[in-house]
This record gives structure tokens, sequence and C-alpha cells, in this order.
């Protein structure tokens, strides 16, 4: 191996053959930023350029939207779903709005309940950054104890970091696809990424520092479960807490899906020859691409109340009610007749009545089909947010 292959090979870190039971070579990761530092080609440099001008298009409708907790709200829970199915839980949006729904009987738990909990860990890592708690080791373990808890992977030590090997891929790191740092290694290297994210030993620009970040992170591979979700909330919130976004409204979870061959490729690249630099050609089309959609489906979005609500205008004297339970099924997407009563203190007959003016509009849908502890969806809302997400109801 020529000098220039060997300090690529070693530019994101060494390998290092581990004897146990059986022999196996883990990764351990040199600290970030990347030396020799990136290297800015055209093409790198024209999609950072093309990412940083869409993240800041849909930043700039987010501050322009009517209602922003609106579209955070199911965003956030429609990001939750795709994140989690890339570890492969089977749970779906409607499963995860029915579960929040308390009056909804029999909608599975296990699965969802991982799902409800990333809301639930998104919610608390940007509130804690709001009051001011710094983005840091001890922010990642808290919001990893939210993530894992009354789930499957409560045994694995919800909030602390490791203490046994772990691995990616296979059944054993003697056949797996990846071999994270050792025990005793992975505080070391969570501490040289959280000086990274402070800007020890450089500043790094705030994009470039969460894709750089979220690839150090699934690197590492700290926890014993769900590294992968938490890896994916990092990246929205060192955007937020850096000022890029606003609203966390930008989530790559959809594109890595689709894309999960060359997500994974991308990063065991990093670790094999060290391109950092393909990793961020990637991440940074995702980035451009997602950006795009997410504030064209905004725009759309908005258009499309705004015809529906002056469609509900013309019922006549039927408008009021039919309005009030419209605005409750954009924030709620699925609703029941008795929840939408309890929450608006309209009667149960009244809203009933609302409800078969709206599915009169083609507005919505009632799709369970069952003769009590019926659900009703805004369908055209409803058909927007579950792409991707699920097979339709």
């Amino acid at each position: 191996m020529d000098q220039k292959a060997a300090t690529e090979s070693q530019r994101a870190g060494r390998w290092i053959k581990q004897q146990d039971s059986e022999s196996f070579v883990l990764f351990m990761p040199a600290p970030l930023p990347p030396n020799p530092p990136i290297q800015y080609d055209a093409d790198l440099q024209h999609l950072q350029d093309r990412a940083n001008w869409a993240l800041g298009q849909l930043n700039g409708l987010s501050m322009a939207l009517p209602e922003p907790d609106l579209f955070l709200y199911t965003y956030i829970r429609r990001e939750a779903v795709l994140s989690s199915q890339i570890e492969g839980t089977q749970s779906s949006l409607s499963d995860l709005l029915m579960f929040e729904n308390e009056k909804v009987p029999g909608v599975p738990g296990s699965d969802v309940r991982e799902v409800s909990n990333y809301v639930a860990s998104m919610n608390y890592g940007l509130n804690r950054l709001k009051e001011g708690l710094p983005l840091s080791l001890r922010l990642i373990k808290e919001i990893h104890a939210v993530l894992l808890k009354d789930t499957r992977g409560n045994e694995k030590a919800p909030g602390e970091f490791r203490r046994s090997q772990n691995w990616i891929g296979g059944t054993r790191p003697g056949n797996a696809f990846y071999v994270p740092p050792p025990p005793h290694e992975v505080l070391p290297a969570m501490g040289a990424l959280e000086k990274f994210l402070h800007d020890d030993p450089v500043r790094t620009p705030t994009l470039i520092k969460a894709g750089l970040a979220h690839a150090q992170f699934e690197t590492i591979h700290p926890f014993l479960d769900g590294n992968g979700r938490l890896g994916r909330l990092l990246m929205i919130f060192i955007l937020c807490v850096e000022g890029a976004l606003d609203y966390p409204l930008l989530y790559l979870s959809l594109f890595f899906k689709q894309h999960r061959q060359e997500y994974y490729e991308s990063l065991q690249r990093i670790r094999t020859k060290g391109d950092w630099e393909g990793w961020l050609k990637f991440y940074l089309s995702g980035v451009e691409e997602v950006s795009i959609q997410a504030a064209q489906t905004a725009k759309g979005l908005i258009t499309m109340f705004e015809q529906h609500k002056r469609e509900i205008q013309g019922l006549g004297r039927a408008t009021g009610s039919a309005l009030r339970v419209y605005d409750l099924l954009k924030k709620r997407v699925i609703l029941s007749v008795a929840e939408a009563s309890t929450t608006l203190e309209i009667s149960f007959p009244a809203v009933h009545k609302a409800m078969v003016n709206l599915q009169g509009l083609g507005l919505v849908r009632e799709f369970t089909g069952k003769p009590r502890n019926r659900l009703f969806c805004y369908d055209p809302y409803w058909k927007v947010l579950s792409e991707e997400t699920e097979k339709p109801v």
C-alpha cells in the first residue's frame, strides 16, 4: 500500500484486530473534523450551495406558515414512522395516530410505542435545547432514555452508553458487517464528538457539521439499541440549535429509506477508505431533495386547506360546527366523534352531523368499517401524509 492509500484508509480511523472467543476486526474512529480536511471539489461545493439554498427556502416558508404547529404535529409523526421503519418496526402512521387516541382499543403496542417514543424524544430534546441546555453527552443520554422507555429496548441500558460490544449485521462480531469501537473507547469517542459539536478545535459550517456528526455517531454506535433513530435526530437538533431551522421540518429518513443500500455503503466507505467527501455528497443530495419536497408539500397543503375551507363555507347553517370539526381534523388527521365532541365541547349529535356533512364534501372518510369505535380521517390530507409510510387504509 502506498503512502497516499495508507493515509486515506486511516483518515477516518483505524481497524484493530481483536481476539475473544473468535477473532474479529473493529473500528476506532479518529476525532472530527477529518484530517486531511474535506476537499471541496466543484461537485461537492455545488451540492453544498444547492442544499443550503433549499434548506433556506424551507426555513423561510416555515416562518410564513399560518399554523406552523399544525405542520409540526403531523410531520414529526411521519418522520417517526419512517425512521423507525428503517430499524425494522412494522408500525404505520395510522397505528401511531390511533395509539395516541386513548379511546381506540386494540392498537398493536410494541412497535407503535417505539414510534411514539421517537416523537416524545424529539420534543424532549427540542424543549431542553430551548431551555438552554447545550447539545451535549448529557442531553444525548437523556434523549436516549426517553426513546427506549417502556419498549423492547428498555432492558438495553436506556440513557447509558454501552458497556458491552455490539455489532451491525450478522449474528456475532466474527461475521458482522461492521463492528464499532470497544466499550471502554465509547466515552472518549463521544467526548471528542461533543467537542466537535461545540466547534472545538475549529468552526464547522452547520449543514456540514450535521452530516459529519451523524456519520460519526453511527460509527461509534454508543448505545446497545436506538442508535439509528438517535443519530437521525441528532441532525435535526444541530440544525435547530444553530439556527439553520426555526422549526424541525427537515426529515431525511424517507431519503435514507429509499436509498438504504447507498446510505449504508456511503457510511462504510468512510471507515474503509476515509471517503468523507462521498458521504457528504450523498447526504447533501438528500438535504436538497427533501427540503424541496417539504416546501412543495407545505405550499400544496396551504392551498388545499384554503380550498376545502371555501367548500365548507358553502354548507349554509351547518358551516359553523363543520368548520370547527374540520380545524380539529387538520391537527389530528384521525378522529372519533367522541374525541371531537369532548375536545370541542360540542354535543355528540352535532359532531356526528358535521362528520356526515364533511363526508358529503369528500373531505372525510370513515375507515374502520365497524359499527362501534368508528374513526374518521381527513382523507385528502391523509393521502399526502401517509405516502411511503403504509398501505392506504
